[in-house]
């Protein structure tokens, strides 16, 4: 497809311009229609059906020269001499920046310092494109995709053997496959969940969001979203080769992460439930760092769930192939930061252990009488902010009964309802009519962007990022079981809601877009930027940003822009020469409002291809 110009590419181009964006409405659907299989290569033929192809889709495409530069002048919009970027080397095609192996080999390694995020300066980004492998095709749709995953979109072995008899993942001609199991749950995720839910209420929506610590290949969280709760999963880059890749492959939310010396990315009070099975965190160590750290984002109410070493040490310490008397006093120490934190046990079962946090700090007087309070005014800054040895406090409550920081809905109902920290007014600027009136708003965006792409909503994209996620209202306008959205706040935002959009139900991470996201290539299947490249406006290099985009999104993977029409001429010019196909389209109130879409599709082409890298 890559030698191919796009339908309608011969246009007159003038100050005035008009868009034809019915080709690429037809070319969505065609595609969409084209890969079900989970094996697709179609974007060439899906142009060439799309040539013949009338999808009856009015346009609505012109836009003013009223819409100048910021000089008031009119827009030259002609995409001449764009800068062509060449395919990166072979050996780049997994390439993670920020985790990068050899980069990270020259960190200490003590409390995992090495495998924490590291990002290579400006002068060693990469300028080029990371290619996919050989015979890179389409992931399978959900729920297939939870079991099957194409072996050529990660064909690393080593988990197959290592794993063989933990029932993990097993290799079967062209694909691997995830029978649900894993170290502590060898009778499968469903039977383990099963033994959870006995213990916490994961059926009545009252527990949605999840953090797992050393996920593995995420089968806890793949079997999780059946059950309407979703779970940010995360694992060190190849502790066991290619396990988040593997996970994201899945469908299933995922990023590269450790504990170990920074705080993790995410706002206090986030998670309903924490997780570590069998995830080899020293829990007992630096004096409970890593426990005080999962209840800065645990909240007042929610749980913590440890399976496997030390819990039960009695029995199993010969299984374990570690001495009783080491495990015995691990798990006294595990015991003794939880009483603490003032955590109350809620059951200790085989190998299973819950614990459940208190709802406000009234209910256990003594938390944290032999530790220090954290001193930092927000425990929500977490960004490169390094772990401490305290207590994070309580938000205040007026009752006894009062759940510090506002009680949640229950699930889907907390998904639109006013989430307490934007009825307590914790949010400044953001009132209970603004919050609304945003959830409109996002609604109305939305079912415009379905007109422009009509496969949002078919299960074609399962992987979504929200590079500026605001108040989460882009994802709820678009929640399904078909896909989950993975909402970043960046830290340069002017107001910080990334707590908002966990009280509602819905998962993020902080993020900076000046360096690269945790994350392997090829694993959003759409990328939404709202006002992303305004935002950064002398902050960093659009191009830089583009490039790490094109790095994350899947071949024949979407982007939708919106933001100012001179910011998006600018970014459709760069990513001209980035093997994208684009179409800039109105707003959908009509050609006079100065703010436009930008629609953008990623060629399909892999490693060792000679293609040509513009898509003009």
């Amino acid at each position: 497809m890559a030698n191919k110009s796009n339908p309608g590419d011969n246009r007159t181009r003038s100050s005035v311009s008009i868009f034809i964006v019915v080709g690429l409405c037809c070319f969505f659907y065609i595609l969409g229609a084209w890969q079900k299989s989970g094996f697709g290569k179609g974007d060439s033929i899906a142009l060439e059906i799309t040539k013949q192809t009338d999808c009856s889709v009015s346009p609505n495409l012109s836009f003013d020269t009223k819409h100048g530069g910021e000089a008031g002048a009119a827009i030259d919009e002609s995409d001449s001499n764009p800068k062509v970027f060449d395919p990166c080397d072979a050996d780049y095609t997994d390439y993670t920046p920020c985790q990068d192996q050899k980069r990270a080999m020259t960190f200490p390694r003590e409390n995992m310092n090495y495998r924490e995020r590291h990002c290579p300066p400006q002068e060693e980004k990469l300028h080029c494109l990371i290619p996919a492998p050989k015979g890179y095709v389409t992931p399978f749709p959900w729920p297939k995709s939870r079991d099957y995953v194409p072996f050529a979109n990660a064909p690393y072995k080593s988990l197959t053997v290592e794993k063989a008899v933990q029932n993990w993942i097993q290799y079967e001609g062209n694909v691997f496959r995830f029978p649900g199991g894993g170290t502590q749950f060898p009778q499968g995720a469903d039977k383990y969940i099963d033994q959870l839910a006995s213990v916490i209420p994961i059926k009545n929506g009252t527990v949605r969001t999840a953090l797992d610590t050393g996920c593995g290949v995420a089968s806890w969280g793949a079997y999780l979203l059946k059950r309407n709760v979703i779970a940010m999963s995360f694992a060190p880059r190849d502790s066991h080769e290619a396990q988040v890749q593997f996970a994201l492959e899945r469908g299933v939310p995922a990023v590269i992460g450790v504990l170990g010396t920074i705080k993790v990315p995410y706002p206090s009070r986030a998670f309903d439930m924490a997780h570590c099975s069998r995830c080899l965190i020293p829990w007992g160590a630096n004096d409970g760092m890593y426990m005080m750290e999962v209840d800065r984002v645990l909240r007042p109410g929610g749980y913590w769930v440890l399976s496997g070493p030390p819990i039960n040490w009695k029995v199993n310490y010969k299984a374990w192939q570690r001495p009783m008397e080491e495990l015995q006093e691990e798990q006294r120490k595990i015991e003794e930061v939880a009483k603490q934190l003032c955590w109350e046990k809620q059951s200790e079962k085989g190998e299973i252990a819950i614990w459940r946090k208190r709802v406000n700090a009234d209910s256990c007087p003594g938390r944290g009488d032999s530790y220090s309070t954290c001193e930092a005014r927000n425990p929500d800054d977490a960004w490169y902010k390094k772990m401490e040895t305290c207590v994070t406090p309580y938000p205040e409550v007026n009752s006894p009964d009062e759940v510090a920081g506002g009680e949640l809905k229950p699930f889907p109902e907390r998904l639109n309802a006013v989430p307490p920290r934007i009825s307590s007014g914790s949010v400044p600027g953001i009132s209970v009519e603004s919050y609304l009136e945003d959830n409109k708003l996002w609604k109305k965006h939305v079912k415009a962007y379905k007109k422009v792409n009509p496969i949002l909503d078919t299960g074609r994209y399962r992987n979504i990022l929200d590079m500026n996620a605001g108040l989460g209202s882009f994802a709820a306008a678009i929640e399904s079981s078909k896909l989950w959205v993975m909402n970043v706040m960046p830290t340069i935002a002017e107001k910080d809601t990334l707590g908002v959009i966990f009280q509602r139900g819905l998962i993020g991470i902080y993020h900076d877009w000046c360096e690269a996201f945790s994350t392997y290539p090829r694993t959003y299947d759409l990328i939404h930027a709202n006002g992303v490249f305004s935002l950064y406006k002398n902050k960093c290099n659009a191009e830089d940003i583009l490039l790490e985009m094109d790095r994350i999104l899947r071949p024949e993977g979407a982007v939708i822009f919106r933001d100012e029409v001179d910011v998006l001429i600018k970014v459709k010019k760069i990513a001209s020469g980035m093997r994208w196909n684009l179409k800039l389209v109105d707003h959908e109130d009509g050609p006079l409002v100065p703010e436009k879409i930008l629609v953008a599709v990623k060629q399909y082409w892999v490693v060792g291809d000679n293609n040509s890298t513009s898509s003009q």
